[in-house]
């Protein structure tokens, strides 16, 4: 069994401080895993436009976001100007390929992407996608393996460009197993690798669940995993801002946990490697909402064969 560790690396903060402390901690556990970085600026002030959605201030309280963001983070791109996460950032994104890990896109822009896209159009999207595409080849001089939206925000054209990008693979969406992704019955030839368990901030300060705690009902989510009849992968998503920092305890009882149960804890790219897309199921991408997190985002949908089959 295989359980791949996403890290989405949304912020500056972030980048400098979460991801060398990440990469310090999946050595000594050895474990492996993808990098996956915002290449432009970090406008994450731009974010309190969220405070009017449905249970985003829910979350803001229970996730305690200064703490873990800092106030100086909270003011980019409002009160204080938004560094080039990309151009200060580079040497620290080459030595985590360097050190042996997975190194992807997240995005261009985070609080643009996450907020923006999904009511995007075709030129905005494929602007977004390219400044990032570009930009991680002029850091590590080759393009990028693979792709995972911000906030699992997409749009169409932005799931089409996964495929003209050349990407292997992506992982845009929330589900339950590795599929090609269906449009409104347009395939998608980039395979998706669903994130597929619920990440820290959406359980912490939920149900009595602590940053001591939290581990002890993932790793029950995953004990199901490891039975015979019910054996699959599962990819988990942290963040270089929580388990990069303050979490970084959490994600050590994890890792140990998860590896006590038998899994390989490996990259995007390693599971990928395992799979072969022309027998991977076709699913639509549909969105919805999830417990924990604000908003909607794209799920995996219904498999489209047999939605078809009905249909006919």
């Amino acid at each position: 069994m295989k359980l791949a560790l996403k890290i989405d690396v949304d912020t500056y903060r972030g980048t400098l401080k979460g991801v060398p402390r990440l990469v310090e901690i999946l050595r000594r556990q050895r474990a492996d895993a993808s990098f996956l970085f915002s290449l432009g600026p970090d406008h994450t002030g731009r974010a309190i436009k969220r405070a009017f959605r449905p249970g985003f201030m829910k979350k803001v309280q229970r996730t305690s976001v200064v703490s873990h963001y800092g106030i100086k983070t909270l003011m980019y791109g409002t009160l204080l100007p938004g560094p080039d996460i990309g151009r200060h950032g580079a040497d620290i994104m080459r030595l985590t390929r360097d050190a042996g890990f997975e190194a992807a896109i997240h995005c261009w822009d985070h609080v643009k992407w996450q907020d923006g896209v999904e009511t995007a159009g075709a030129t905005w999207t494929e602007i977004e996608m390219r400044r990032a595409h570009e930009r991680f080849v002029d850091i590590f001089g080759g393009e990028a393996p693979g792709h995972g939206a911000a906030g699992w925000q997409m749009n169409v054209q932005a799931l089409r460009l996964t495929q003209r990008l050349g990407y292997r693979w992506a992982s845009d969406c929330r589900g339950t197993h590795p599929f090609v992704p269906v449009w409104n019955g347009e395939i998608i030839a980039c395979p998706q690798l669903p994130t597929t368990l619920p990440t820290l901030d959406e359980l912490i300060g939920s149900n009595d669940l602590t940053p001591d705690n939290v581990h002890e009902y993932l790793l029950q989510l995953t004990a199901q995993s490891t039975k015979a009849s019910t054996s699959r992968d599962h990819v988990f998503t942290l963040h270089a801002e929580l388990e990069g920092l303050k979490f970084g305890d959490t994600l050590e009882r994890l890792l140990t946990g998860w590896r006590e149960q038998g899994f390989e804890l490996v990259s995007l790219g390693k599971m990928r490697d395992a799979l072969d897309p022309a027998l991977l199921p076709r699913h639509e991408m549909t969105r919805g909402e999830i417990p924990g997190r604000a908003g909607s985002l794209m799920l995996q949908g219904e498999e489209f064969l047999s939605t078809w089959k009905e249909a006919a």
